[in-house]
């Protein structure tokens, strides 16, 4: 792999350089000094030069500059492989309750999930990206009986809190208000999915039939690619703030529970694990929940997805009311199998609190394990060090076609049309002076430790294509809140290649299958891009074949 980022280098010591997707078998070359700078999608730190499968997979310049690469490799390896239920070994420590034993099985091809087909919701496939989300239809906000992100796996003896085989997930077909065709008479499809999860498939449901569940509703959420991730960091937090002052300067609706008034109503802080508070802007997953890479939604994931503990978070991700810890310690099958679980788990009996004794019943112990704030810690800190390396290391795929007449034409209207306002095409970064809001990583003074050193941008241009900020585009069936931070378009036309799926997979639950989808789905009555979908429709068949050209090699 890193002989693959040295490919440019090669190319310019011949003096010029392929900038064409090999898609179609036609490889045309430019000088180096020709190259626009949106050819650079990541910088000239954060790119690499391959359209082949493994694109998304690349590491940055820095990672060799700064000697990262064996560190690189292994947290590549942590992202790939599965975790085991042994208490043992490498990648030890999944469960008692989990979500996916790989992050891979999320991320395939280390892209953006894709679109799963009507029927059972099967997490056991790799490439299944798709996450639950049951909310409470009368609040929007999440149930507190589960998970924010839903477990439908455990290990023997406890049990999976929802059952993911009784869930169904059918695709309907939708019409806009245009009949799902342009004015020239071409016609397109709109599909959403609904999600059917039978009250049945709740486990805290079956051990209790009193218990209220409320009006809880399910939606889809499927992954993102993380490839890039480190250099969206970079970009400064008072860029950031600019950004959202500057849209609201402008009229735009914007979230007020995070900004209003010029200035942030909401940001993230941690003071669970290690934190000292430290307020920082919303920037990362669909609905901003996180704030700085370092306390990311990819560190988050790497300890609920697999429910592995490492040094700052030594307790299970369970959900938020308590729910399954009661009902678990209660259950007579799980009471029944418990002793020898927790002895092999625990046979020094380090933790007396967990056996059973003369002053503490079964249901006692279960309950204590599953509540503990002193568990093992499984994943080392080294090991975490390694997946952070990684994660804030890995490169964006250089843009295709740049010398392609189509592309450029593509490239104009999709700035005239006006889909660059949500969709900004670039940012310089700052200094990135790194930001830790759990004090993993860094000193104080916001130096990094000895030894957990992390790959740095500063000042570079990117060409990401979001304004990171989040707007509404009142789909069918939307997503939760309908509030949704704007997705980067950068590699997204290499997705089929890179995950092997059939069809495109846009938009937050993979329901458009190619790009004319994704734009017409922007366009509800109501919906804060409804303009640009208007003039999209207004254009000739090749000019919006031009536009779908440039999304797909940007």
């Amino acid at each position: 792999m890193k002989k693959l980022v040295y490919l440019f280098g090669l190319l310019l010591c011949a003096g010029f350089v392929s900038c064409s997707d090999d898609n179609d078998g036609t490889v045309v070359t430019l000088p180096p000094s020709e190259l626009p700078d949106w050819y650079y999608a990541g910088g000239r730190s954060g790119t690499a030069y391959l359209t082949t499968a493994a694109a998304f997979e690349q590491p940055t310049a820095v990672i060799d500059d700064e000697d990262m690469y064996l560190s690189f490799k292994r947290g590549e390896a942590l992202f790939e492989n599965p975790f085991m239920t042994n208490n043992e070994g490498v990648r030890k420590g999944l469960g008692p309750v989990y979500i996916r034993t790989s992050c891979i099985h999320c991320h395939p091809g280390y892209g953006h999930g894709k679109r799963i087909p009507d029927g059972t919701f099967n997490t056991n496939e790799i490439g299944n990206g798709c996450l639950l989300v049951v909310y409470n239809k009368d609040t929007e906000g999440y149930v507190p009986w589960l998970a924010g992100m839903p477990q439908s796996h455990a290990v023997a003896p406890f049990k999976a809190p929802v059952d993911e085989s009784m869930i169904t997930v059918t695709w309907k077909n939708h019409t806009d208000e245009w009949g799902n065709e342009f004015p020239d008479g071409e016609k397109y499809e709109l599909i959403y999915p609904e999600v059917n999860m039978p009250k049945e498939a709740v486990y805290v449901y079956n051990q209790d039939n009193s218990f209220d569940l409320g009006n809880y509703g399910v939606k889809l959420e499927s992954t993102i690619g993380i490839y890039g991730t480190g250099l969206l960091d970079a970009i400064s937090d008072e860029d950031l703030k600019e950004e959202w002052a500057k849209q609201e300067e402008l009229g735009v609706p914007l979230n007020t529970a995070i900004f209003q008034g010029g200035d942030w109503v909401k940001q993230y802080a941690n003071t669970a694990q290690g934190g000292d508070g430290t307020k920082y802007p919303l920037r990362y997953t669909y609905a901003m929940s996180r704030g700085p890479l370092q306390d990311g939604a990819g560190a988050n994931a790497f300890w609920n997805i697999t429910n592995a503990t490492r040094s700052d978070r030594r307790f299970h991700y369970l959900d938020a009311a308590g729910s399954y810890a009661k009902y678990s310690s209660k259950d007579p099958e799980v009471q029944a199998a418990f002793g020898e679980y927790i002895s092999k788990l625990d046979p020094n009996k380090e933790h007396p609190e967990w056996h059973v004794c003369d002053t503490l019943t079964m249901e006692q112990c279960i309950y204590n394990y599953l509540t503990s704030k002193t568990l093992p810690v499984e994943v080392s800190d080294q090991d975490y060090i390694d997946l952070m390396v990684w994660h804030r290391g890995l490169a964006v795929p250089a843009v295709r076609n740049v010398d392609d007449s189509e592309v450029l034409e593509g490239k104009e209207l999709f700035t005239r049309i006006g889909c660059a306002t949500c969709h900004r095409p670039s940012w310089k970064t700052g200094d990135d002076v790194v930001r830790d809001p759990a004090n993993f990583f860094t000193e104080d003074d916001r130096t990094f430790k000895e030894g957990r050193e992390l790959p740095r941008y500063p000042n570079e241009t990117i060409w990401p294509y979001t304004d990171m900020v989040q707007h509404k585009l009142y789909m069918v069936n939307d997503i939760r809140t309908g509030w949704c931070r704007t997705t980067p378009l950068w590699g997204r036309g290499l997705h089929q290649k890179c995950t092997g799926s059939p069809t495109a997979d846009r938009l937050h639950d993979c329901r458009a299958r190619n790009v004319i989808e994704a734009i017409m789905w922007h366009g509800a009555r109501d919906s804060h891009a409804r303009e640009s979908v208007e003039n999209f429709r207004m254009l000739k068949p090749e000019e919006r074949d031009a536009v779908v050209k440039f999304i797909d090699s940007i």
